[in-house]
């Protein structure tokens, strides 16, 4: 193992000194380090020799700081082994002389960034990743954060206010994102506002808020704000238990179809026969539609100038059921086939059908027509990676995921044809 001397290292068989000067002392000095042959290769000889120029570099730096004279080289006659030049030693006295004239500039500290400060650019830099409804989401949570601890310096955020912000979301009502009295609301008047509330919003919506406030500290770490992350050591330990979206039955089907609403029926009556999500059906363009032959039509789900896809596997070829044909050639004949819809108006207008036909069971959206579509296909018998081709959905098809996931095309449109012409409209 070789022998280690501070500030020392060995070049070939002799032993060197380097040592940095700190910035402010170089720019006095003007030389960066002192550097200097210790001119022996025994490393107790360099050892010595080193404590000896180490010294020197103190009393040097000690010197230029106060402002002093210069005395720190001229207290030691230059020896034999040192080897130093009259002009670098001359040249180092005049540059220490000349620095008592010249003051000691302390550099003033940064004023603490605010949490709310690195906040705001968090939420521009991810309102150019995320979709809008995604964006709305983590600005929400974010902001609730801010509101309560935005004035705060990012680095005395800690594990208490962690505990403290889960404790608060635990509070809220789900009533604030649809009453107006509570638009623009920090987190503590939230918090006072849904004091006068029964209900509480659920532990999903507790651990989503919790999640997106968790990244952005996160974020904040890597860009070199915190050292760490103080909301990780808090524990989430609440258990989040699922609430599916209820099955449209037979009747309920017949019912929602009959009642013929003038702007989701046509909508509704695509998304039935086609399993489509609600975004990708007012998303359709007329040039999405496309003609095989003696397969008939099918409809391209594909990324447009309206809508993006929630994955890869959203993107596929669907056949439009013969019940949807008429349907189609009523509707524009170029650009959007729903011009006038959207996913916000077609998911409320789908909660005012509900409740003018009294069918509020509960987990009856209408994302429900998804699954009623995927439910006439399992009973049909149609094997589950054959729907999850329909429907957009990622699927194994094997146990390893290899065979099918891997090697296979996929189905092929005639057996996608016949699994649509299969599903049944209920009278």
């Amino acid at each position: 193992m070789s022998a280690q001397i501070q500030y020392a290292y060995r070049k070939g068989n002799t032993w060197l000194f380097r040592r940095n000067y700190p910035k402010d002392i170089a720019a006095v000095l003007g030389s960066a380090a002192l550097k200097q042959s210790l001119k022996t290769s025994d490393v107790r000889t360099a050892r010595v020799r080193a404590a000896a120029v180490n010294a020197r570099y103190e009393a040097q730096v000690q010197q230029v700081v106060s402002g002093a004279e210069a005395i720190a080289l001229a207290a030691s006659e230059p020896t034999a082994w040192e080897g130093a030049s009259s002009h670098a030693l001359a040249r180092l006295r005049a540059t220490l002389e000349h620095s008592q004239h010249v003051p000691f500039e302390r550099v003033a500290p940064k004023p603490p960034v605010r949490v709310a400060e690195v906040g705001r650019r968090y939420l521009l830099r991810r309102q150019c990743e995320l979709r809008p409804g995604g964006f709305k989401s983590v600005r929400y949570s974010v902001e609730l954060f801010l509101s309560r601890y935005g004035d705060r310096a990012v680095t005395e955020v800690n594990r208490e206010d962690g505990r403290e912000f889960l404790g608060l979301i635990a509070q809220l009502s789900p009533v604030i994102g649809k009453s107006e009295a509570s638009r623009g609301l920090g987190l503590d008047q939230l918090v006072a506002f849904s004091s006068t509330k029964t209900t509480r919003i659920t532990v999903r919506t507790q651990k989503r808020i919790w999640s997106q406030v968790n990244h952005f500290l996160d974020w904040v770490v890597y860009e070199g704000q915190l050292p760490t992350n103080p909301f990780k050591t808090v524990l989430f330990d609440q258990k989040v238990r699922p609430q599916p979206y209820a099955v449209p039955t037979d009747e309920e089907v017949a019912r929602l179809l009959g009642a013929r609403d003038r702007q989701l029926h046509p909508v509704l009556l695509t998304c039935l026969l086609t399993g489509m999500r609600a975004g990708e059906a007012v998303g359709l363009l007329r040039e999405d539609l496309v003609a095989k032959g003696n397969l008939g039509c099918f409809v391209h789900v594909r990324p447009n100038d309206l809508r993006l896809l929630k994955t890869d596997a959203a993107e596929r070829l669907v056949p439009v059921h013969r019940r949807l044909s008429d349907l189609f050639s009523e509707l524009p004949a170029s650009g959007p086939l729903f011009p006038d819809l959207t996913v916000n108006e077609v998911t409320k207008g789908f909660a005012r059908l509900r409740s003018r036909l009294s069918l509020e069971r509960p987990g009856l959206v209408f994302h429900s027509t998804r699954k009623w579509f995927i439910t006439q296909c399992e009973r049909t018998g149609v094997p589950e990676h054959w729907t999850a081709s329909l429907v957009g959905h990622k699927s194994a098809r094997s146990e390893n995921g290899i065979t099918y996931g891997i090697y296979s095309a996929g189905i092929s449109d005639q057996q996608k044809r016949s699994i649509v012409d299969q599903i049944q409209l209920p009278c």
